[in-house]
């Protein structure tokens, strides 16, 4: 990271909400493929993934359950050795987010993501 690393965290972060945001198929495998590891891993309370295809196939799914949801983040980006935390929320534009969270992520020495730890602070009832 460079002297202000701050950026390179914020700018990382920007990339990887725009990932979760891409409806299109391709494009979000090219971004995907630019911006994680190849041996990437993913976990959270309601999945894991390692690899690059299975976070794709991952974010398509999350992206058919929640038609029309959008990511969004929330507060400032905490970054320091490589890792980096934000918070996220997620729903229909102009509503309440009905799903909130913080990921932290780890940078490998390339410049891309090579671990994604994700929480989840507020979830819609099952029902």
């Amino acid at each position: 990271m460079s002297e202000n690393g701050m950026s390179d965290y914020e700018s990382i972060v920007k990339r990887y909400i725009e990932v979760w945001n891409e409806t299109d198929p391709q494009a979000r495998r090219v971004a995907i493929d630019a911006l994680f590891t190849e041996d990437v891993t993913f976990a959270d309370p309601m999945a894991a993934a390692r690899g690059q295809s299975e976070i794709d196939w991952m974010i398509g799914g999350v992206q058919a359950q929640f038609p029309g949801f959008v990511i969004t983040p929330l507060g400032a980006v905490d970054g320091h050795h490589d890792q980096a935390r934000f918070g996220w929320e997620m729903g229909l534009p102009g509503q309440e987010a009905p799903v909130a969270g913080f990921d932290v992520v780890t940078v490998a020495a390339d410049g891309r993501i090579n671990q994604v730890l994700g929480f989840l602070d507020r979830v819609p009832a099952q029902g």
